[in-house]
């Protein structure tokens, strides 16, 4: 679908997204969140959400299979140019390999966010990280409207 964790409507939800849903159910700042029947993300994607996976590409089942396909290198020019020309804007790095990302970000202008993935191999440290009511807060202290999770 080209966004990170999202898949078509019908589509099994996959276990980080499953992740991702039961940390917005359980942020008490984020109101009125129901999860869905569903993994399709094209809303927050209209919504001004980026969803961006380092590597673009991979072989089922086979995770990191195109790592060596470039796609850093045009993810990495993604992230600078987002944050070099757009105004301030919120970052969320999810897992140790996006934190690595953190470099190719302007802090000074925008506002970054580091928590676990939402993996089941690490969604214990992700549970309870409170990454989107951080981000609708950030958003609100500079005037923009927050973003509305629902789906």
């Amino acid at each position: 679908m080209g966004l990170s964790f999202s898949v078509p409507k019908g589509i099994n939800i996959p276990p980080s997204l499953k992740n991702i849903y039961k940390e917005l159910d359980r942020d008490p700042e984020i109101s009125g969140f129901k999860e869905p029947d569903h993994g399709c993300l094209e809303k927050w994607s209209k919504d001004g959400v980026l969803l961006l996976n380092a590597t673009l590409t991979v072989e089922a089942h086979k995770p990191n299979s195109h790592a060596s396909f470039g796609w850093q290198k045009f993810t990495d020019h993604v992230i600078k140019t987002v944050s070099d020309c757009g105004s301030s804007s919120v970052f969320v790095l999810w897992g140790g390999f996006a934190h690595k990302k953190e470099k190719l970000i302007d802090k000074s202008k925008h506002k970054v966010i580091k928590t676990a993935h939402p993996s089941p191999l690490s969604f214990n440290k992700f549970k309870g990280c409170g990454c989107f009511s951080e981000c609708n807060k950030y958003l609100k202290e500079i005037g923009q409207t927050p973003i509305d999770w629902s789906l």
